[in-house]
């Protein structure tokens, strides 16, 4: 007989922010933003003061990747523009973004899991599922040790929500923040997880909420309480079938230790909008230097993809994409760069662009093991903007 299943959410508290409070220890407590430029990063004096940058110095269209606790209990959240966060807190310290940093504290608490737990689902940067079912040792002492051995390794903290299923782990995992630790059982849910919010189930977003609560459904309780063939009728077969699924609590899904990726993408969003004439150079720089990160993703990645893409969005803020299949797949910038100018002629650039991006999918393992090993070639700028 199988024993029941332990399944664990794990997320680090205010990721971003806490790698930079490690580098600025002087801001713990403070309310603090992430998302600045390199420019917005501070600077020592000889005299061993700091001069940093505070949100009601910065003037751009950047949007907040995170914040502190402090200043989220201000208003301020992340996706936010940065200006918008300065009318609610002008004193609020404003650090920028390190990927670089972000990415190697993300390996480090992972591997102090994994050696611990090694059945480990990566959910991203930040967060990951476990399933604990085997791993020896009490359910409460194990998430324990899972959290000091995060602390050890990277001076930060997590939190952990174990429960039987992915469902309720990402929940409670959000329950007691920061530095969490939420264990529950399927007896419980009628207690602690139907009175609260609708929208703490994942796969609610805004839209369906907003639904929810013009029909009078606001708790979980109340989406359970719910007949299953009016939530059909109401939000269609399938989705009102999971909606009445998980509002019990009911959830079969694996932790699945292993993905394929399914496309490569890299974009940029300019510090100025760009017209695809007057800016030809410049943007005609920035394609190619994006094909050929893709490119290098693919090749750093061992797979090859047939499907090249495009993204733009324009001063509007609407979007449009584009893609072209290969007949078949590579990962040479050149053809790549080919591909996607191909793509682009196939959009009006009658208005100023903010955002460009290039993606690559339909992923595949190369046919020869060394096929996809090759440094993928610069493409030449071509004038592909005119």
């Amino acid at each position: 007989m199988s024993s029941p299943r332990r399944i664990a959410h794990l997320d680090m508290d205010a990721f971003y922010a806490s790698v930079e409070l490690l580098r600025y220890p002087q801001f713990r407590g403070q309310p603090v933003v992430i998302g600045g430029r390199s420019v917005d990063a501070p600077v020592q004096s000889a005299d061993g003061s700091w001069r940093y940058a505070r949100l009601r110095d910065y003037v751009g269209r950047g949007v907040i990747t995170t914040a502190t606790y402090e200043a989220r209990a201000l208003g301020i959240g992340s996706a936010m523009g940065i200006m918008k966060a300065a009318q609610l807190a002008p004193d609020a310290v404003l650090l920028p973004v390190d990927f670089d940093a972000y990415r190697h504290y993300s390996r480090l608490f992972k591997a102090a899991v994994r050696a611990i737990a090694p059945a480990l689902e990566d959910r991203g940067i930040d967060e990951i599922y476990l399933d604990l079912s085997e791993v020896p040792g009490e359910t409460r002492e194990l998430a324990q040790r899972i959290k000091d051995a995060v602390r050890a390794a990277t001076g930060l903290s997590c939190s952990i929500g174990v429960t039987p299923n992915k469902l309720l782990a990402k929940i409670c995992s959000d329950l007691d923040k920061p530095d969490g630790l939420t264990i529950l059982n399927m007896e419980e849910i009628p207690s602690r997880i139907w009175p609260l919010a609708a929208r703490k189930i994942n796969g609610i977003g805004p839209k369906a909420n907003e639904k929810l609560a013009a029909l009078g459904i606001h708790t979980i309780g109340e989406l359970a309480a719910a007949e299953p063939l009016w939530l059909q009728e109401q939000f269609g077969r399938n989705y009102g079938a999971w909606l009445h699924e998980v509002a019990h609590g009911r959830d079969e899904r694996p932790v699945v230790t292993y993905s394929e990726p399914k496309s490569v993408s890299r974009e940029t969003t300019f510090e100025r909008d760009l017209h695809a004439r007057q800016d030809r150079s410049q943007l005609t720089e920035i394609f190619t230097r994006l094909c050929v990160r893709v490119a290098e993703d693919l090749v750093r990645k061992g797979v090859l993809g047939k499907t090249i893409g495009i993204k733009l969005r324009f001063d509007d803020f609407s979007t449009v994409t584009r893609d072209l299949t290969l007949p078949d797949a590579t990962c040479d910038a050149s053809v790549i760069r080919r591909a996607a100018g191909e793509c682009l002629k196939r959009v009006p650039l009658q208005r100023k662009i903010r955002l460009l991006g290039v993606r690559v999918g339909h992923l595949e393992s190369p046919a020869h093991p060394d096929s996809a090993g090759h440094r993928p070639g610069e493409q030449g700028g071509l004038p592909l903007f005119e």
